[in-house]
């Protein structure tokens, strides 16, 4: 005989259905508790972050006994590792065109012209299409045509006393090596014109070699397979060079002094070396504009430099020319005579350079603009050819 089933409890049911309920009540407060929890440690944290950043009282004791360039002086006297990170600010005194400036920059010109972007001339695939426009550009800026500024000679002086650890340039101009800074000191980030390679079997050549052919308006091919030979210049999309990674990790830690010159410190990763130094490292800003600034919440920390803050103990930001700010700083480092003596032994004069600087954006502008003309006529004829 079958096994007959006992009647369901109704009472059972519904102490059943009330431990249920309860069961999914307790989980769902523990949600709600879990959800509240992590909310209340984001709004915690992001009040921290707001106090941290709005206090008037510093973390620590400030490195500088103040924020002026008499007192970065009298501290990098002291000091024997010394970074300097430079932008295209130390080279427009030598007359260069500059690239981003607006209206009379190379890409403000360009951008008036049927390119697909003015940034093109620096991308791989244009220039494997059409490598004119960067030779056009190539001959205007090759090494050897233009003079370095007080501000290279400045560099040297600090190799010369035995202060300087490295200097970090953006520049492709390579006056850094023609002021007679030795190469081993010398990070050219955005690489140099001193060597090339073919693009297609990688075989290296010199600076005479690309400069005889580009010189005569043609475009250097490799002797071996007739591959494009390049410029060893960082296009975009490319990676930084290994020698810039390999000096990173190992001077950033070792640096006792950080001057940062004629850089609008836009351009990553070359932007971010700043917050590479130790904490209690000086950092020394010499620029016509602020830079390195924070411009949002998100950006405060050490990546941001802190001048003009109640939480700086370290930076400093001198607003003048590079020229006129390296000629101040070597005055205050009792340098003077020997700086003077530096620049004249090779035909510098600072005199002269404030001089010229009055007609050298003009001139610029008009390089520049020309130079455009030229790129943008040597792109449309090819883009005619291919049609």
């Amino acid at each position: 005989m079958a096994e007959s089933k006992k009647p369901t409890d109704d009472k059972d049911e519904r102490t059943n259905d009330n431990k249920d309920k309860q069961t999914n009540d307790d989980d769902d407060n523990d949600n709600d508790e879990s959800v509240f929890s992590k909310l209340q440690d984001l709004m915690n944290r992001f009040s921290g972050l707001m106090s941290s950043s709005t206090s008037d009282e510093p973390v620590e004791e400030p490195v500088l006994k103040s924020f002026d360039l008499k007192n970065a002086a009298e501290y990098m006297s002291k000091c024997s590792n010394i970074i300097v990170m430079a932008g295209a600010g130390i080279s427009t005194s030598a007359g260069i065109p500059d690239f981003r400036s607006p209206g009379t920059g190379l890409y403000s010109q360009l951008s008036k012209y049927d390119l697909p972007s003015p940034e093109a001339i620096f991308h791989l695939e244009f220039f494997r299409n059409n490598p004119k426009p960067f030779f056009l550009l190539a001959k205007e800026l090759y090494p050897q045509k233009f003079t370095p500024t007080p501000t290279h000679f400045f560099i040297r002086l600090l190799n010369e006393k035995n202060k300087l650890l490295r200097i970090f340039t953006q520049n492709i101009d390579s006056l850094e090596r023609i002021a007679g800074i030795p190469s081993e000191k010398i990070v050219e980030a955005h690489g140099t014109f001193f060597t090339s390679h073919c693009l297609n079997c990688r075989k290296e050549y010199d600076l005479e070699f690309v400069k005889e052919v580009i010189f005569k308006d043609e475009i250097p091919h490799c002797t071996d397979c007739d591959g494009i030979v390049k410029p060893d210049i960082i296009f975009f999309g490319e990676s930084l060079p290994d020698r810039f990674q390999q000096c990173v990790q190992s001077d950033f830690s070792k640096a006792d002094f950080l001057i940062i010159i004629g850089t609008s410190l836009q351009v990553a990763p070359f932007n971010r070396l700043v917050s590479f130094v130790d904490k209690n490292c000086p950092r020394l800003l010499i620029n016509m504009e602020p830079a390195g600034k924070a411009t949002s919440i998100w950006d405060l920390g050490s990546s941001s430099l802190l001048y003009d803050t109640n939480k700086n103990r370290r930076d400093v930001f001198h607003k003048s020319t590079c020229d006129d700010g390296v000629t101040e700083l070597a005055k205050l480092l009792g340098w003077e005579d020997d700086f003077n003596k530096l620049l004249e032994s090779e035909g510098v004069s600072v005199k002269n350079v404030k001089e010229n600087l009055s007609t050298i954006p003009n001139e610029t502008e008009e390089n520049a603009n020309h130079l455009a003309e030229q790129m943008a006529a040597a792109t449309l004829n090819d883009n005619k050819k291919k049609e």
